[in-house]
């Protein structure tokens, strides 16, 4: 019984080990992946679908390609796209 409790500590404190060394190196590695995947979605769909806002990138026919891969996203590239921006938005 003392073994499996004395096992059950170990294990968490292994646990909060891993965390805090993820926190430490992964954690910011992740969030700019992640940051950059978003910008990168936002220039794909600013090229095929720039048609919605006026600045025509791509001919129709290939937008109409890509256009159904792309609707799930549309209502919130719009609303990135033309949400007014200031210098606080650039810090973070």
């Amino acid at each position: 019984m003392a073994e499996r409790a004395s096992k059950g500590k170990l294990r968490s404190l292994l646990d909060s080990v891993k965390s805090v060394l993820y926190g430490m190196a992964g954690h910011d590695m992740a969030r700019f992946a992640l940051k950059t995947r978003g910008s990168m979605e936002h220039l794909f769909i600013l090229i095929t679908m720039g048609d919605l806002l006026g600045i025509p990138i791509l001919p129709p026919y290939y937008s109409l390609r890509l256009l159904p891969y792309v609707v799930p996203q549309i209502s919130t590239w719009k609303r990135r796209m033309l949400r007014e921006r200031d210098l606080t938005d650039a810090l973070a």
